[in-house]
């Protein structure tokens, strides 16, 4: 799907919950960054995240303009309770995020720019690595994901 369906076999599927684009589609070695033993580890805990929560949790790591763009909507049948997070390091903060209407009304918006403030800024991504900042930032959204609803739902990062 890289670039559209049309290319679909320059895309490597990881799973329908994590995918990128890969070396044929003029990606630089360095990306992705999701070595094996990561891309089973957060397949598990995005189905887990979906089958606890019933929100849908899908990873599109690539590098810009290398995009699946829209192709990814029916790919991965986006809709009201689903996130779609991109992991760029193309311009600077690495981690964007695409909500659906159901997942904005029990997610405070602030969440999302407090999580890419903190694992998707420069800095981190560099000195940690940008597996680390994707991996992190799965694992903070299921805890906010699992958190009890309330005013206080997902006021911290972790």
């Amino acid at each position: 799907v890289c670039g559209g369906k049309a290319r679909g076999e320059q895309a490597r599927i990881a799973s329908k919950r994590v995918y990128y684009c890969h070396r044929r589609c003029r990606i630089p070695l360095r990306w992705p960054v999701i070595v094996y033993l990561q891309e089973r580890r957060l397949a598990q805990e995005i189905a887990d995240i979906e089958k606890d929560t019933g929100f849908k949790l899908r990873v599109l790591a690539q590098n810009y303009p290398d995009t699946p763009g829209l192709a990814i909507r029916d790919f991965w049948q986006v809709d009201d309770r689903t996130i779609v997070f991109v992991a760029d390091p193309t311009f600077g903060n690495i981690l964007n995020f695409n909500v659906g209407a159901s997942v904005d009304l029990d997610i405070p918006r602030s969440f999302w720019s407090r999580l890419a403030g903190k694992y998707g800024n420069i800095f981190y991504w560099k000195e940690k690595g940008e597996d680390a900042s994707v991996e992190a930032a799965v694992m903070a959204i299921s805890s906010c994901l699992r958190e009890p609803a309330g005013p206080n739902t997902c006021s911290e990062v972790k």
